[in-house]
């Protein structure tokens, strides 16, 4: 769990640096480096979330846990559709595809 927690907050601080990211090589640079912490977390939680026993096996079941809910709530909100898109992908054994991802 500390790795998911630790790719977490990296995750945060790349959200936060793209978003005062001043010009536009800049702003490329931390949008990829974002891009790549994000789905990193998401690797991180999914490897936690399979660990858990017994494992939720609905959304509703996974968002209501104490680790989920602190996630959503630390999430910064235009996060949180992506986040529970990937959380139903790992409920459902679903790996997505590199070139499906958010672009």
């Amino acid at each position: 769990m500390e790795k998911m927690w630790e790719a977490f907050e990296h995750m945060q601080g790349n959200w936060s640096r793209m978003q005062h990211s001043d010009d536009q090589e800049e702003a490329e640079e931390d949008a990829n480096r974002f891009e790549e912490s994000f789905y990193a977390f998401i690797e991180a939680f999914r490897i936690w979330f399979n660990t858990l026993k017994p494992r939720p096996a609905t959304l509703d079941e996974a968002l209501v846990l104490p680790e989920v809910e602190k996630i959503t709530e630390e999430l910064p909100v235009p996060l949180y559709l992506n986040f529970e898109t990937e959380l139903e992908y790992i409920i459902e054994n679903k790996t997505r595809i590199e070139d499906e991802k958010y672009d």
